[in-house]
Formats: structure tokens, C-alpha cells, sequence
């Protein structure tokens, strides 16, 4: 019972791809679960973030609303300084006439 030596490292390299099946499988299996996993979690975090974005549509309206009537009131209090400027400056101007 001579086993010939490319008998025997055939033998080695059959063993050792099946070990290799094995192992890629049952990290494939794995691999799996763990993406579905990571799936779940974006979907709760994507869940979280359309709440979060109402919150932030209602701060977004709010701060351009207080944005525009501070606008309203720097441009009434321009113009009203403005009107008190053409005045003095016409005042001044009839004066020298």
C-alpha cells in the first residue's frame, strides 16, 4: 500500500479546499446577518432623522420669519433716519439761499 506522492498532496489540497468552503461559508452566513444588522439600524436612524427633520423645518420657518421682521424694522428705522437726514440737509440748503 504505496500511496504515490501527487496521490497524497492531491489528497492534502482536497482536504484543504473543503476546509476553505467550509470557512467562507459560515462567513458568508455571517457576513448576512451582520448586514442585516447594519440594514435595521439605517432604517431606525432614517426613521430618527424624519422626525428630526420636522423639527427642523419648524426651527428653519421660525428663524426666516423673525428674519423678516427684523428686516422690516431695520429697513423703516433706514428710511425714517433717512427722511430725518434729507430734511436737516434741505433746511440747511434753503438757509444759504
Amino acid at each position: 500500500m504505496t500511496i504515490d506522492l501527487n496521490e497524497f498532496l492531491l489528497i492534502v489540497l482536497y482536504n484543504l479546499l473543503i476546509v476553505l468552503v467550509i470557512i467562507f461559508g459560515i462567513l458568508g452566513i455571517k457576513l448576512i446577518k451582520t448586514l442585516k444588522k447594519v440594514d435595521s439600524v439605517i432604517d431606525d436612524v432614517n426613521k430618527k432623522m424624519d422626525k428630526v427633520d420636522g423639527v427642523f423645518s419648524i426651527i428653519d420657518k421660525t428663524t426666516d420669519y423673525a428674519s423678516s421682521i427684523s428686516d422690516k424694522i431695520v429697513n423703516s428705522l433706514a428710511s425714517l433716519i433717512n427722511i430725518l437726514f434729507k430734511k436737516k440737509k434741505g433746511k440747511d440748503e434753503n438757509d444759504e439761499e
